[in-house]
């Protein structure tokens, strides 16, 4: 019978370093996440894109993975919507503050 072995954390979790603050000419880290983000917004659209023309052009690309490509890229243009109005409101709510 297997005996139970402690429990360990894993080496991948650490702790927070200081790479994450905002030094001169690095980006800080809402920045550089937003900008992954717009990015893979920008990937997901283009192989959408390049998915339905495959498809229009009867190269073999299948309906269905065409239809997922484009939902996908709907979805995340969607949250970033979201997203961007969350950003837009919060900004508008502390020009509004009174100091």
């Amino acid at each position: 019978m297997n005996t139970i072995s402690a429990v360990r954390v894993p080496t991948e979790i650490q702790a927070p370093t200081a790479d994450r603050t905002n030094t001169a000419g690095k980006a800080s880290g809402f920045m550089s996440t937003l900008e992954g983000a717009m990015q893979d917004i920008e990937r997901l659209q283009s192989s959408a894109q390049d998915k339905v023309t495959a498809l229009l052009d009867g190269s073999g690309q299948d309906v269905h993975s065409a239809m997922i490509a484009v939902e996908q890229a709907d979805l995340s243009f969607q949250l970033m919507m979201q997203v961007r109005n969350k950003i837009v409101n919060a900004y508008q709510e502390v020009s509004r503050m009174q100091f």
